[in-house]
């Protein structure tokens, strides 16, 4: 499952236990800055993300930024609150460049578990923007049951299609991410299908891949 993604608001992950072997799609342009880029969560919102249930990592190399969840489930069927169906989070993040870089993000990791009875469906949906540009990513996978197994979405963009952060600028970034699980056709008198994006010891993130250039 693959798809193009606008990479100024710049998804399967690949298993990999460290940020740094998911490094950003290489480039005869890329540079990447040697002083640290800070990621901080300004605002957290959303009933997949309750607070203190997000959190953020930078790579010591600069190539990513990892998301972590501990409480990001939808279900539906087997006694679930019909709210459960669909939950999302809304992320603010405070993003803070070294001088005389910017950046794009250039790929975007998910990764999951679901258990989808025959007939249901899920979807993982996310967009993606810096603060006040007009460009917004978009971004849907659908699954369809019978499916017992951890899922995983991958977008990336091609260099030369990135936007890029704005130069002298510290803009924040917005994620917006969403869990739906449906029925379907399923019996969901009697069976549960849900989709996670949890991880309760941090090993599953959401990896955002970058890319750099001198401004």
């Amino acid at each position: 499952m693959s798809g193009a993604l606008l990479a100024g608001g710049a998804v399967a992950a690949l298993f990999a236990s460290t940020m740094s072997a998911q490094s950003a799609p290489a480039s005869a342009e890329s540079e990447v800055p040697s002083q640290r880029i800070e990621i901080g969560i300004q605002t957290v919102n959303g009933s997949g993300c309750p607070k203190g249930t997000a959190a953020v990592a930078t790579a010591q190399d600069n190539t990513a930024f990892t998301v972590t969840y501990s409480d990001y489930l939808a279900q539906v069927g087997g006694g679930a609150s019909p709210t459960d169906v669909r939950k999302n989070c809304q992320l603010n993040l405070d993003v803070h460049v070294p001088q005389g870089f910017t950046y794009a993000v250039a790929a975007v990791d998910y990764r999951g578990f679901a258990q989808l009875q025959n007939g249901a469906k899920g979807l993982q949906k996310a967009s993606y923007y810096f603060q006040g540009s007009p460009h917004t990513a978009h971004q849907n996978h659908e699954f369809k049951g019978p499916f017992t197994d951890n899922w995983q979405t991958r977008d990336s963009t091609d260099y030369s299609e990135l936007v890029w952060a704005p130069c002298g600028e510290d803009k924040n970034f917005n994620i917006n991410s969403e869990l739906r699980v449906s029925a379907g056709t399923s019996d969901s008198d009697s069976s549960t299908s849900f989709m996670t994006m949890d991880s309760t010891d941090g090993s599953v993130s959401t990896i955002f891949q970058l890319s750099w250039k001198k401004c």
